[in-house]
C-alpha cells in the first residue's frame, strides 16, 4: 500500500473496516455453518405490497481445477438444485421451476458431463464454494475469467481482474466468495461506463432479494442462506456508499453526467441526490427502490447517520424539484415516491424532524414553495398555465366542452387529493411527535394566510388558491372519522379550545358579538390542559374553510365582476376603431391595446372555469357540508348551553344575553356555514340531504329569532338568504330544497314567521353605510319566503295572533311595510316619468351637442336601472300587502295603521290613473318588470279586501292630499275595458267608490263646521286638529299621539331634535286636550244656533 492515501481511499478503508467488524470476511465451511450469524435481522416494518419479478439466471465462472473438490459436502441422492427451486433439463441448461422465482445460472457443476448424453440420474451434489461462486457471479454479474464477458442469457459480466490477481497471489481458488465480494463489488462499481454505481447495485439488490425470497433453507443455519444474507448486507452497504459517498468509486463527474442524462431523457428534473432520482422510478424496474431496499436502508439509521441524511436530502430534492412543476408536468412520480416513503414510521420521524419540514419564520409563499410538503399541496389545476391548458380559447368553447374539461379536471384533482390525504394520514399515525408537527404545519399554512380573508389581496403575499383548497379538502377528510350521524363525539370538541394555547390565531379576527377589548380580556385567561386531536382538527378545518374555499369563492365572485367590466371596456374601445382605421401607426397601437385586454379576458375566463370546476366538485362539497353540519350543531350547543342538542329540539327564545364563550367566537365560525350553504344552494342544491336541511333551517331560525346574539347585520342577512335560496325551484321540487320543510317542520311552523317579521323590523337600521339599499334586498327575500309559506294556514293564524297579542310588534311591522310600498312605488313611477321624458327628448337630438347628448343617455341609463330595481321591489311589496289584507282585514284597520294605509293607496291610485298617468308610458315596460294592468288590479284588490271596514272608509275620505272621487270612476272604466276584474268585483268596486264619496262629503262638512282652526290646536306635522295631544319630553313640542306613534314606528327619534324617544316617554297634555274639546263644542254649538235648533251657543251640547 502506498505511504500516502487520498481522502477517498481513507473513507473507503474506514468503511471497509466497519464492514469487516460487522460480518465474517470469508465463506463459511460446512463445518462452520452452524455458527454463521445473520448480520441483518429482519425488519418488523409493514411492507407495501410488491410483486418482485424473478431475475434472469447468470453463468458461473469455471472453477479452478486445483481446488474444485475442496470443501465439498458428502454426496447425497437429492438433486442439489431442488433446494433452489431449479430443475435439470436435457443438455447443460437449467430452467426456473414454474413454482419459484429463484435466480440461478445454467452452468453445470464440476465433474458433470458437458452434454446431457449419458448423464446420471443421481448427479453428485454441488460443492458449497462452487455454488457460492456461481451464485454470487449471477447476482452481481461478475466474472473472474477475462475472456468470458457474457453469461448464457446475454447479460454483460464485469471482469474483476484485481480480485483474480489477489486470489492468484494468495494461491486461493479462483472463485467468488463473501471474503472477496467486498473488493469485487467495489472494483465492478468503480469501472462502470454506461451506468452509475447505484444503478448497478440496485439491480444486484433486486436479484439477491428475489433469490432470498424463494430460497428454502434445508436446516437451521443453512450455509447457503448465510452466503446470500452476507451478500445482501454488502450490497446494501455499497448502495449507501453510492448514495452518500459517490466519490469513493472514482467516477463523480461521470455519475453526475449519467444522472443528468437519464433524468433529462425521461423528462424528470435533475436532482443532486442519486436516491431521489431512483425513488421516482417504478419499484419493479431495476433502477427503482423496492420495499425490501427501504426496509434494509431504514435498519441502518441507528448505526449510520449518513443514511438518515441521505433520505432527508432525497425527500428535500423531490420537494424542491416539484416546486418548479405544475399539473401540466409529470408530477405523479414525485407524489407516489413520497406516498411510498411515509409508509415507514422511521422515515416519517426523520422527515418531520428535518428543519426543512417547517422552517422558522415561515411566510405564506414559503410554506407553499420551501417546506417539504408545500410543493405537494401546491399541485393543482389552478396553477399557472394549467387552467389555460384545460380551457384554451374559452370564449369559443361551448358548454359541453367546458363541462367535460371541468370533469377531467376534477378527476385529476381528486386523485391527487387522495394521495395527499394518504401522505398526511401516515405522518399523523407515525408517532406523537409526527402528529404534532403535522398539525403545526397545517396551522402555519392557515395562520400565514390571514390576508386571504380581506379585500384586494396581493397574490405575492399569500398562498395560492389551489394550495389552500388542497389543505381544506385534506382537513375535511381528517374530520370524517369522528363525524358520525349520531354526533356521538361532538362532546369531544372542546368549547374552551381557544383558551388552551390554540394553534389557530384569532386575536385580530372579528368576533360574533364582542369588541376587541372584551375579546382580549376573555382570552387573556389561559386554561390548563392539552387539547385533544379531534378539537385540533375541528378548529383547524374551520379556519381552513375561511381562508381556503370561502376565500376562493369570494375571489371567483369578484373575478366574474371584473370580467364583466373588462367586456364593457373592450366594447367601448372597439367602438372607437373607425377613428384609427386611416392611421396605420395609431391602428397598430390600438390593436395592441385590444389584444392586451382580450388576453386578460381569456386568462380570466380560463381561471374562472377552472375555479368553478374545482369548487363544484360533488364529492368534496358533500364532505364539506358534512363538516358544516357538525359546526351548526356545535354552535347551537355553545349558544344554548344545557340543551341536549341535537337529541332534543332547540327551545326558543334563547336567554336574552348570549353566553360569553359564544360572544367571543370568531365571526367566521358562523360565516363559513352561511357562505358554504349559500354557494351550495345557488350552484348544486341536489347534494343537500334531508338531515342537513333540517339543521340548516334550525340554525337560521334560531339566530334570526335571537338576532341579538349576532352583531354583524350582514351575517344575519345571510341567514335570510339561505332560506330564500332554499325555496328556489329545482328540478322535481317546485318549492326548492327547503320550501316543503318550512311548511312541515314543527320548529319552522312555530318560529319562522315571527323571526322573519322581527328581522324585517331590525333591518330598517343596520348602522352600515349601505343600510338603505340593504334593507330592500333583505325584505325582498323575506317577502319571497312568506309567499312560499302563506298557503299554510298555521302561518296565517300566527300573523293574526301577533296582531292581537303583540300589538306594538305587529303595528311596527305593518308600518314599515307601508313605508316600503310607498317609497318603492313612488321611486319606480318617478323613474318611469323620467324615462319617458328623456326618451322623448333623445328622439329629436339631431341638433343636440354631443356632450349634452351623452349626459342625457347616461341619465336615461341610470333611470332605467333604478326603475328595474325598484319595480321588482314594488311588485313584491304590493303582492305581500294584498296577501296580508285579504287574511287580516281587522288587523290592517287598527287606528295606528289604517290612515297610513289609506293615504298610501290613494296616492298610488292617483299616480296610476290620475292626470299624470300618461307620463308612465315607456317602451318595452316588461324589461323593467312593469305591468301597469296587473299593478292596478292588485291595488284595487287591497281596497276590496278592506271594503267592509268602517274605519278604512273614513280614513280614505279623510285623505286630503290624494283622494279624488274621479280616480275611482276612471279606475272602473279601465277595469271594465281591459277585462281586469269580474262583474262581481266591478260592482263591489263601484259601491265602494260611492261609500268613499259619501264619507268625503260628511268629512268636508265637519271641517266646514269647525272653520279656521287655531294654530296651537293643529298637529305641527299634519296640520290637522289634534285629538290626543302629547308633549315630547326633550323638544317640548305638542303633537298628536297618533302622529308621533306612527313616526316612532319607523324611526325611534324625536323628529324635532333627533333625540332618542319611545312612545312611552311622551307626556299627555290634558290641558290642551280640554281646550281643543271646548273649541269643538263651541263650534258645534254655534252651528246649532245658526240653524235655529238652539238659542244659546254656550249650552252643553255634548251627548248624554
Amino acid at each position: 500500500m502506498a505511504d500516502s492515501m487520498s481522502d477517498a481511499d481513507k473513507i473507503r478503508s474506514k468503511r471497509l473496516a466497519k464492514l469487516g467488524s460487522q460480518a465474517p470476511s470469508q465463506t463459511p465451511t460446512p463445518g462452520q455453518e452452524g455458527n454463521q450469524s445473520n448480520s441483518a435481522p429482519p425488519s418488523t416494518l409493514e411492507p407495501p405490497s410488491n410483486d418482485v419479478a424473478a431475475a434472469a439466471p447468470t453463468e458461473s465462472p469455471k472453477p479452478n481445477a486445483q481446488s474444485s473438490a475442496s470443501g465439498s459436502p458428502a454426496p447425497t441422492s437429492q438433486n442439489p438444485f431442488s433446494q433452489l427451486g431449479l430443475k435439470q433439463v436435457n443438455g447443460n441448461g437449467i430452467i426456473i421451476n414454474p413454482s419459484s422465482q429463484n435466480i440461478m445460472n445454467s452452468a453445470a457443476a464440476p465433474g458433470r458431463p458437458s452434454s446431457g448424453k449419458g448423464r446420471s440420474s443421481s448427479a453428485a451434489p454441488e460443492a458449497l464454494d462452487v455454488w457460492g461462486d456461481r451464485t454470487l457471479s449471477g447476482i452481481f454479474r461478475l466474472t473472474l475469467d477475462e475472456k468470458r464477458r457474457q453469461d448464457h442469457h446475454g447479460h454483460g459480466l464485469h471482469f474483476v481482474g484485481s480480485v483474480r490477481d489477489d486470489l492468484q497471489e494468495s494461491n486461493e481458488p479462483i472463485r467468488l466468495s463473501t471474503g472477496v465480494l467486498d473488493q469485487a463489488i467495489l472494483e465492478a462499481a468503480s469501472n462502470l461506463s454506461k451506468t452509475t454505481p447505484l444503478d448497478y447495485l440496485l439491480a444486484c439488490w433486486k436479484r439477491i432479494t428475489r433469490l432470498l425470497k424463494s430460497y428454502k433453507p434445508t436446516k437451521p443455519g443453512d450455509p447457503k442462506q448465510s452466503i446470500l444474507k452476507e451478500a445482501r448486507r454488502l450490497c446494501m452497504s455499497y448502495c449507501i456508499f453510492a448514495i452518500t459517498m459517490p466519490d469513493m468509486f472514482g467516477q463523480v463527474s461521470t455519475i453526475l453526467w449519467l444522472i443528468d442524462d437519464l433524468t433529462t431523457s425521461s423528462g424528470e428534473p435533475t436532482t443532486s441526490s442519486q436516491l431521489a432520482t431512483h425513488l421516482l422510478v417504478n419499484q419493479e424496474d431495476d433502477r427503482g427502490v423496492c420495499h425490501e431496499f427501504l426496509t434494509e436502508f431504514i435498519s441502518r439509521f441507528a448505526e449510520d447517520d449518513s443514511a438518515k441524511e441521505a433520505m432527508v436530502d432525497a425527500i428535500r430534492d423531490l420537494s424542491r424539484d416539484l416546486a418548479k412543476m405544475s399539473m401540466n408536468d409529470d408530477y405523479k412520480p414525485y407524489v407516489l415516491a413520497l406516498r411510498n416513503l411515509v409508509r415507514y414510521p422511521p422515515i416519517v420521524d426523520i422527515l418531520v424532524q428535518s428543519p426543512q419540514f417547517l422552517p422558522p419564520e415561515t411566510t405564506a409563499p414559503m410554506i407553499e414553495n420551501e417546506t417539504l410538503l408545500g410543493p405537494f399541496f401546491r399541485i393543482s389545476p389552478l396553477q399557472g398555465d394549467v387552467a389555460t391548458n384545460y380551457f384554451s380559447s374559452p370564449k369559443t368553447r361551448d358548454k359541453g366542452y367546458i363541462a367535460n374539461s371541468q370533469n377531467a379536471l376534477r378527476m385529476t384533482l381528486r386523485t391527487h387529493q387522495t394521495d395527499l390525504l394518504d401522505i398526511v394520514n401516515h405522518i399523523i399515525r407515525g408517532s406523537k411527535e409526527a402528529r404534532e408537527r403535522m398539525l403545526n404545519w397545517f396551522a402555519t399554512s392557515i395562520n400565514t394566510n390571514h390576508k386571504r380573508g380581506g379585500f384586494q389581496v396581493d397574490p405575492a403575499t399569500v398562498s395560492s388558491d389551489g394550495f389552500m383548497i388542497n389543505v381544506t379538502v385534506c382537513l375535511d377528510q381528517l374530520c370524517e372519522p369522528f363525524m358520525d350521524a349520531t354526533f356521538s363525539k361532538i362532546d369531544r370538541i372542546d368549547v374552551e379550545y381557544l383558551r388552551r394555547k390554540p394553534r389557530i390565531e384569532i386575536k385580530e379576527e372579528t368576533k360574533i358579538n364582542a369588541d376587541q377589548h372584551a375579546s382580549d380580556e376573555y382570552y387573556s385567561v389561559e386554561l390548563e390542559g392539552q387539547s385533544n386531536f379531534i378539537s385540533e382538527v375541528f378548529f383547524l378545518t374551520l379556519a381552513a374553510h375561511h381562508y381556503g374555499s370561502e376565500a376562493t369563492n369570494a375571489k371567483l365572485i369578484q373575478l366574474e365582476k371584473d370580467l364583466k367590466w373588462m367586456e364593457k371596456q373592450l366594447a367601448l374601445i372597439e367602438a372607437d376603431r373607425p377613428k384609427f382605421e386611416n392611421n396605420p401607426v395609431q391602428l397598430v397601437l390600438f390593436e395592441r391595446q385590444v389584444t392586451k385586454i382580450v388576453d386578460r379576458i381569456e386568462k380570466g375566463l380560463s381561471y374562472k372555469f377552472a375555479v368553478s370546476g374545482v369548487l363544484l366538485d360533488d364529492l368534496n362539497q358533500a364532505r364539506s357540508m358534512q363538516f358544516m353540519r357538525y359546526v351548526i350543531i356545535w354552535l347551537l350547543r355553545v349558544a344554548a348551553p344545557g340543551q341536549d342538542i341535537p337529541k332534543q329540539p332547540v327551545r326558543l327564545p334563547l336567554p336574552s344575553e348570549p353566553p360569553q364563550v359564544f360572544r367571543v367566537l370568531p365571526e367566521y365560525f358562523l360565516d363559513d356555514v352561511v357562505g358554504n350553504f349559500k354557494f351550495i344552494l345557488r350552484n348544486m342544491p341536489h347534494i343537500i340531504t334531508s338531515t342537513q336541511a333540517d339543521e340548516l333551517v334550525i340554525l337560521c331560525i334560531t339566530f334570526l329569532r335571537n338576532s341579538d346574539y349576532i352583531k354583524n347585520p350582514g351575517l344575519k342577512s345571510g341567514l335570510v338568504s339561505i332560506l330564500y335560496q332554499g325555496i328556489w325551484p329545482v328540478y322535481g321540487r317546485q318549492k326548492g330544497i327547503l320550501g316543503d320543510l318550512l311548511n312541515s317542520l314543527p320548529f319552522a311552523t312555530d318560529h319562522l314567521l315571527h323571526s322573519l317579521m322581527k328581522f324585517y323590523i331590525e333591518v330598517e337600521s343596520t348602522g352600515t353605510h349601505t343600510q338603505f339599499y340593504d334593507k330592500f334586498n333583505v325584505r325582498y327575500e323575506i317577502f319571497q319566503i312568506i309567499k312560499c309559506i302563506w298557503s299554510n294556514t298555521i302561518y296565517r293564524e300566527q300573523l293574526s295572533q301577533e296582531s292581537k297579542v303583540n300589538v306594538e310588534f305587529f303595528v311596527r311591522f305593518v308600518n314599515l311595510l307601508l313605508n316600503d310600498v310607498t317609497f318603492v312605488l313612488d321611486e319606480s313611477l318617478s323613474a318611469f316619468v323620467k324615462i319617458h321624458a328623456l326618451t322623448e327628448e333623445l328622439k329629436d337630438s339631431t341638433d343636440m351637442e354631443e356632450t349634452r347628448k351623452t349626459e342625457k343617455e347616461e341619465d336615461l341609463a341610470g333611470a332605467q336601472a333604478k326603475a328595474k330595481s325598484y319595480m321588482q321591489l314594488t311588485n313584491e311589496t304590493v303582492a305581500m300587502l294584498k296577501l296580508f289584507t285579504e287574511a287580516l282585514a281587522d288587523s290592517f284597520t287598527m287606528p295606528e295603521i289604517v290612515q297610513r294605509l289609506a293615504d298610501m293607496l290613494d296616492y298610488n291610485l292617483d299616480a296610476m290613473i290620475g292626470p299624470k298617468s300618461s307620463q308612465l308610458k315607456v317602451e318595452n315596460p316588461q324589461e323593467y318588470g312593469f305591468n301597469p294592468r296587473v299593478l292596478l288590479a292588485e291595488i284595487v284588490d287591497i281596497y276590496l279586501n278592506l271594503r267592509t271596514k268602517e274605519s278604512f272608509i273614513v280614513a280614505v275620505a279623510r285623505d286630503g292630499r290624494s283622494f279624488k272621487p274621479t280616480n275611482f270612476e276612471n279606475t272602473t272604466t279601465v277595469l271594465r275595458n281591459r277585462g281586469l276584474k269580474s262583474a262581481e268585483d266591478l260592482a263591489a268596486w263601484t259601491a265602494l267608490g260611492e261609500k268613499f264619496k259619501k264619507a268625503k262629503e260628511i268629512e268636508d262638512q265637519a271641517d266646514e263646521d269647525l272653520g279656521e282652526i287655531p294654530e296651537e290646536f293643529q298637529d305641527p306635522l299634519m296640520a290637522t286638529l289634534m285629538v290626543d295631544p302629547v308633549i315630547l319630553p326633550t323638544s317640548k313640542v305638542n303633537i298628536d299621539r297618533s302622529t308621533i306613534r306612527q313616526l316612532l314606528l319607523s324611526d325611534p327619534l324625536d323628529p324635532f331634535n333627533r333625540a332618542p324617544l319611545n312612545i312611552e316617554d311622551v307626556v299627555p297634555n290634558t290641558d290642551l286636550k280640554a281646550r281643543i274639546e271646548a273649541f269643538k263644542a263651541e263650534k258645534k254649538g254655534k252651528k246649532l244656533v245658526d240653524a235655529g235648533i238652539v238659542q244659546d251657543a254656550t249650552m252643553d251640547t255634548t251627548p248624554g
